[in-house]
């Protein structure tokens, strides 16, 4: 049995208006339709598909520095336009080259503090001014500029 690719992410939120609204707004994942589970929640959408689920609970732990999950990823194009729209929407970033790889990533973090990175080609940051780009460190964590 070979595995296929990611299906989803599910996050336990206390904040799931925030969270939907945010995934919304900042990556454009709208929510959409969901299974009528017992619980309150949220399944967003990209590119036609239910990727990122949120469960809203009210026993959700503090997340703190040492997460086990560092980040999750999409790919993208368009890396001048979603630039933009962070800026414009005020979103903290931070621009990563991959090493040995043509892929630029801009790295964001959810009102949960979950860690996200968009994955581009690197010739789509050719010409684009991309502040706050970074090498990566020990661990190969970032945090938001």
């Amino acid at each position: 049995m070979p595995i296929g690719r990611l299906d989803h992410v599910n996050l336990r939120t206390k904040r799931l208006a925030e969270m939907v609204d945010w995934y919304s707004r900042v990556l454009e994942m709208p929510a959409g339709w969901r299974p009528d589970f017992p619980f309150p929640g949220a399944w967003l959408y990209a590119d036609g598909l239910p990727v990122v689920h949120l469960n809203g609970c009210d026993d959700v732990a503090q997340q703190g520095k040492d997460l086990t999950l560092e980040h999750f990823a999409f790919k993208a194009t368009g890396l001048a336009a979603f630039a933009a729209r962070l800026q414009r929407h005020g979103e903290p970033f931070a621009v990563a080259f991959v090493p040995g790889a043509s892929i630029v990533q801009l790295n964001v973090w959810d009102p949960d503090g979950n860690h996200i990175h968009i994955d581009f080609a690197a010739a789509e940051a050719d010409g684009v001014d991309l502040p706050g780009a970074v090498e990566f460190g020990a661990g190969g964590r970032l945090t938001p500029s």
